[in-house]
């Protein structure tokens, strides 16, 4: 045999044992520091390490390329099981040591086999410390993108779900902002205020920022965006929840506001959308009976249902 040892050398190593070098690489998986026995089982490790062990021996013969065809099983398979890991919740150390603890058992094997031939050890360690650094970087690179599109996914949900846009009365609608208005936000925040409008028909939408922490130039310009694209679509907006920060702010920035009217309160705001729905607000009878109702212009009660 000459001194350089070929991936094939190395695949039949590892099909001449290959029970052996399963329960060894399993063996080595829960003894790491990074294992979850809470997570995952000695079965499904012993499974998963399995398929993998066949991809890798069936590949070797082929060279260390991994991006080449004859890797694609065994990279299809460790997309599966980084992907899997991410959305479970586990770490990229955890993940990683799935491939990364093949290693000491390949040099093992290694070791026993050309002890005698210090050449052939060396060109056989040095084959698979590359091929097993190459997979657990990939596999790595998998985990990561993997994470960030939950991570992407999950800000999407947040947004929509910190965006609600309620019916107040009928041809009223109230979106209600907490935290900071950046440009993303400020899409979502118009696609679903716009989307209620369409759907509900509604002619008035009060736009409530008591819960916006500062308002910048930026964050007054996204609300005028809103403002003017909800016009569009045939609602006038009334901007509530401005505080005397917040106004002083505004005029020093010299933001122009121009026709948008403004309230210090969403109740200030309910009411004047109110007012030009033709409904007013007036008391019946003691407090203690019962609340009071919208009425029409000329006195009529006007009931949600």
């Amino acid at each position: 045999m000459p001194n350089e040892v070929t991936t094939e050398n190395l695949s039949a190593l590892l099909r001449a044992d290959e029970a052996g070098v399963l329960d060894a690489w399993v063996d080595r998986q829960f003894s790491a520091s990074t294992h979850r026995s809470d997570r995952m089982s000695r079965k499904e490790l012993t499974e998963d390490a399995r398929h993998f062990l066949r991809l890798f021996s069936d590949a070797l013969p082929h060279g260390i390329d991994i991006n080449g065809p004859a890797w694609t099983p065994a990279r299809q398979m460790l997309e599966e099981l980084s992907s899997s890991r991410a959305q479970q919740g586990f770490t990229p150390s955890e993940t990683a040591t799935f491939v990364f603890s093949l290693k000491q058992v390949l040099f093992d094997r290694i070791g026993s086999e050309f002890a005698g031939n210090p050449a052939q050890l060396a060109s056989a360690t040095w084959a698979a410390s590359a091929l097993i650094d190459k997979l657990g970087l990939y596999t790595t690179e998998v985990f990561l993108r993997t994470r960030e599109q939950v991570i992407v996914r999950q800000q999407q949900e947040m947004l929509e779900l910190s965006t609600p846009v309620v019916t107040l009365w009928d041809g009223i609608l109230a979106l209600p902002l907490i935290g900071t208005l950046d440009s993303a936000r400020t899409q979502v925040v118009m696609e679903s205020l716009l989307q209620r409008i369409v759907d509900t028909g509604a002619l008035i939408a009060i736009i409530d920022i008591t819960g916006v922490p500062t308002v910048d130039t930026l964050t007054a310009q996204h609300l005028l965006k809103t403002v003017a694209a909800a016009r569009l679509m045939g609602a006038d907006c009334i901007i509530s929840g401005i505080r005397p920060q917040i106004a002083q702010t505004i005029v020093h920035l010299g933001v122009e506001l121009g026709a948008v009217i403004t309230k210090a309160t969403l109740a200030d705001a309910f009411a004047i959308a109110l007012k030009r729905a033709g409904l007013t607000v007036a008391k019946v009878g003691s407090a203690s009976r019962k609340p009071a109702e919208p009425r029409d212009v000329d006195g009529d009660a006007d009931r949600a249902d």
